[in-house]
């Protein structure tokens, strides 16, 4: 009789053990067999968030023909009206340095820039002698005074090592009303500081020249060491604003032979000056008449003005000298006008 008992307790206890195991199996198709777990990488760590944040740095290219990569913008609703435009840059200045050690014995001897007094509509002949002399140089294209046109034309260009009390902003307001364009030589460190200023030049139709990258003197300078100055600044402005021109002016005129000849080489255009006076110290501004009164006094065919932009007195002056270049006769051109 136990024994039989103990067999039915066997039984009766396999047969619960099955019906709990049928009660928790999970039925296929349920979709409960898909619910990641957490060794699945539902939770990212500390560590793993901050790599993902990292800014990744785009690798560096050397001067090429090739586009520099740009960063894709982040994706915004398509009801978003305020969605950026990215504006790829310009391929690197491609250049070689040629002959960089001057093995044909160019002359490197630094030479000032004078262009003596015009008057009475003349240019100076010192003007006429400057042109003369890089005409006559081979593969040398620069401009001091215009004297292929016929017509009474005009080149106006602005310096622009440093701003000074927003002064090309009201130089600018001043061109724009006139209908005049002009020529602005700036450095690098200018175009870093002043961004919008020299988007602004670039929207209103102006050149945005090369006066180099540290304003150093060239002659100094190896040829390396010349087109680094040149190509360093090109490189920001296509980089940065997507533009580029081919027109340089040496820091403080000083020049050789040797410079000139490189400059061209690279692809790039020497621009000097005719007309010009001491307007760069802001601590002796000396009024607007006076900037007035030597500025159109020294007016003649085919000039090439150099104006700074710090000068308080040309800002003030501006608008006067135009319209006296126009009443007597005076076209303003580009340097894109001219015939190299």
């Amino acid at each position: 009789m136990k024994k039989i008992m103990c067999i039915i307790v066997c039984v009766l206890t396999v047969l619960s053990m099955c019906s709990c195991k049928n009660e928790t199996a999970v039925p296929a198709g349920s979709g409960a067999e898909s619910r990641p777990t957490q060794s699945e990488g539902t939770v990212t760590s500390d560590k793993e968030q901050d790599v993902e944040s990292e800014p990744v740095s785009e690798p560096e290219t050397s001067q090429s023909s090739q586009e520099k990569p740009q960063s894709q913008p982040k994706s915004k609703p398509e009801s978003d009206t305020d969605t950026e435009t990215v504006k790829p840059g310009l391929p690197k200045l491609n250049y070689t340095v040629n002959d960089a050690e001057n093995e044909r014995g160019l002359s490197t001897e630094k030479k000032g820039f004078s262009f003596g007094v015009a008057a009475n509509g003349v240019p100076h002949s010192q003007s006429v002698t400057n042109q003369k002399t890089f005409d006559a140089f081979e593969n040398v294209e620069a401009l001091a005074l215009d004297t292929k046109t016929q017509e009474k034309i005009m080149y106006l260009t602005f310096d622009n090592g440093y701003e000074y009390k927003n002064l090309t902003a009201d130089i600018l307001d001043t061109l724009k009303k006139k209908n005049v364009k002009a020529a602005f030589f700036v450095t690098l460190s200018y175009v870093k500081q002043n961004p919008k200023l020299v988007q602004r030049m670039i929207d209103e139709g102006h050149i945005v020249g090369n006066h180099s990258a540290t304003h150093p003197s060239f002659p100094k300078l190896t040829r390396t060491e010349m087109a680094q100055e040149i190509a360093t600044l090109d490189n920001y402005l296509r980089d940065n604003f997507s533009y580029t021109s081919p027109y340089f002016r040496f820091p403080a005129g000083e020049h050789s032979e040797c410079a000139l000849e490189l400059v061209t080489s690279i692809g790039f255009k020497s621009i000097f000056w005719s007309v010009a006076y001491a307007d760069w110290d802001t601590s002796t501004q000396k009024g607007a008449e006076y900037a007035f009164s030597t500025v159109t006094s020294r007016f003649h065919p085919g000039a090439v003005i150099l104006l700074h932009a710090v000068s308080q007195d040309n800002a003030d002056a501006l608008g006067r000298i135009i319209d006296e270049a126009h009443n007597q006769g005076y076209k303003f051109k580009t340097l894109n006008d001219y015939s190299y």
